[in-house]
């Protein structure tokens, strides 16, 4: 049981910014382990959007409340997945080959794709979640918000998990510090990725609509073209591929929950 609160920990760390205990490091066996966390950490960033929903929309308006629901996931995990997604577009926008594109990406400074990305990426969520939040009539509910929020945020982690248990590393040196986490994994990070990943959105299903399930579907799609299209130009991933396959993820979740509410 220790060992697996210091997994889980690392995981909080590595994921997010959330103070973690003195003890808790990078240590590269932890980091392998720390996948099967990696959509559980979407329950507290989800959790934690929620509550950023709440009170914007309490002090506020329901505009703003989503607003402050984005604004509350970037602050928590300092833009960690956001600024993959960017690299990941400007990397493959303005790189020809491999090394010109693990280059860009390497590159902290965001270009024009990322910038454009950033942007298509941010109106998509903001208009889906508001458009989703503003047609439940009883706003109240809360738990069913929550649900709305953890589910969305774990189902793209365990998207982005997926690419790690089906696709090779791509970087060929030790250059970034995801390689611990893509090198080596087992059954229990598998079964660990699918349990958190999957526990919120069955929740949604049995006790509000069995609709929801069609949320997999998509994310199914997204996973198989993102790794080849990954593997087709850079021979895997990165830890930027990764982020990218998260946030678009985010928000293919949020338009078919979106879309799935018209049917409800």
């Amino acid at each position: 049981m220790k060992q697996e609160i210091r997994i889980f920990f690392t995981a909080l760390m590595f994921y997010t910014r959330i103070p973690c205990p003195s003890t808790t490091d990078h240590s590269p066996d932890y980091l392998n382990k720390a996948t099967r966390y990696f959509p559980l950490i979407g329950w507290i960033v989800g959790g934690i959007s929620a509550i950023f929903f709440y009170i914007g929309a309490w002090l506020f308006s329901l505009e703003i409340g989503v607003i402050f629901s984005l604004a509350g996931g970037v602050i928590v995990t300092g833009a960690f997945h956001e600024d993959g997604f960017a690299d990941t577009f400007d990397g493959f926008g303005g790189g020809w080959n491999k090394k010109q594109i693990l280059e860009i990406m390497k590159d902290s400074r965001i270009g024009t794709y990322g910038v454009i990305a950033i942007i298509a990426l941010f109106s998509l969520k903001f208009y889906s979640l508001h458009g989703l939040l503003s047609r439940i009539e009883d706003t109240r509910n809360e738990v069913f918000i929550l649900l709305i929020f953890t589910t969305y945020h774990a189902l793209a982690r365990l998207t982005a998990a997926n690419v790690i248990f089906t696709t090779s590393y791509a970087r060929e040196d030790e250059t970034s510090k995801m390689k611990p986490i893509a090198m080596a994994y087992t059954y229990k990070e598998i079964m660990g990725a699918y349990i958190c990943g999957l526990l919120p959105l069955l929740s949604l299903c049995l006790f509000f609509n069995l609709l929801f399930v069609w949320a997999i579907f998509p994310l199914v799609v997204l996973f198989y073209l993102a790794k080849r299209y990954f593997q087709k130009w850079i021979g895997g991933y990165t830890g930027d591929c990764l982020g990218a396959v998260e946030q678009m993820a985010e928000c293919i979740t949020l338009l078919v929950f979106f879309v799935l509410w018209k049917y409800m």
